[in-house]
């Protein structure tokens, strides 16, 4: 390696491939993030720190993300982040497989907190959604 590039970069300038570098790093998050389907507003390099900024559907999904941070890096040193919980109702579309409680629990965190997404939707038996169906969730109280 030639000297006056390897100075030019000991001085705290990151390296060409730093970006990449960090982003596969932080792979497992990104993915999480798509997995939970929380929106990235933001990636980008700031110094020797990868910029995260998204936006989760819910507290318990910004909490499957964090996880997912911590897993990769418990210190995330080279990493700054900002996670935000969309605020107020959101809506779903009913994937196969999909039944309220694994709804809630997504949502919410809690499978047992089905009913409000229930009393949102106006359905009268809560077994009885369909794929492709659009329900409303009530922002977690």
């Amino acid at each position: 390696m030639r000297a006056d590039f390897v100075n030019k970069f000991v001085e705290g300038e990151p390296m060409p491939d730093q970006f990449e570098q960090l982003k596969q790093k932080y792979q497992p998050v990104l993915a999480k993030i798509q997995e939970e389907g929380a929106q990235l507003q933001n990636l980008n390099l700031d110094g020797n720190q990868l910029c995260l900024k998204a936006t989760a559907v819910s507290e318990a999904s910004k909490n499957r993300i964090w996880d997912a941070i911590k897993a990769v890096d418990p210190t995330f040193a080279d990493l700054k982040h900002d996670i935000e919980v969309q605020a107020g109702d959101q809506s779903y579309t009913v994937q196969p497989g999909d039944n309220l409680s694994k709804i809630s629990k997504h949502f919410y965190g809690d499978a047992n907190k089905y009913p409000a997404i229930a009393k949102a939707n106006n359905l009268d038996d809560p077994d009885k959604i369909k794929v492709g169906q659009k329900l409303v969730i009530p922002a977690a109280a």
